[in-house]
């Protein structure tokens, strides 16, 4: 297991689930994957330890995956003034 690779996965995860343009789908991602405020930027790798060990870290992936698509379908993701363009 690449313990550091795999706190790296939910960090970057963690920052683009903030980005998602939809309250619902960010409290599911809470409720399911990551707790709010369980990622901060002084969280150590270590303080991670829960999220990454195998069957976790595969529903936490699982779950990103399903909340990107959600977002995609409703609302896109919301960065800097500016929105995701909707899939036609």
């Amino acid at each position: 297991m690449n313990i550091h690779k795999r706190c790296t996965i939910i960090r970057a995860m963690e920052t683009i689930i903030g980005t998602v343009n939809n309250t619902e789908l960010i409290a599911e991602w809470r409720i399911v994957a990551i707790a709010d405020g369980d990622i901060r930027p002084d969280t150590s790798d270590e303080d991670l330890e829960y999220y990454i060990e195998n069957d976790a870290f595969a529903d936490i992936l699982n779950t990103f995956l399903q909340v990107m698509g959600d977002a995609q379908q409703s609302g896109g993701l919301y960065v800097d003034g500016i929105v995701s363009k909707p899939k036609h």
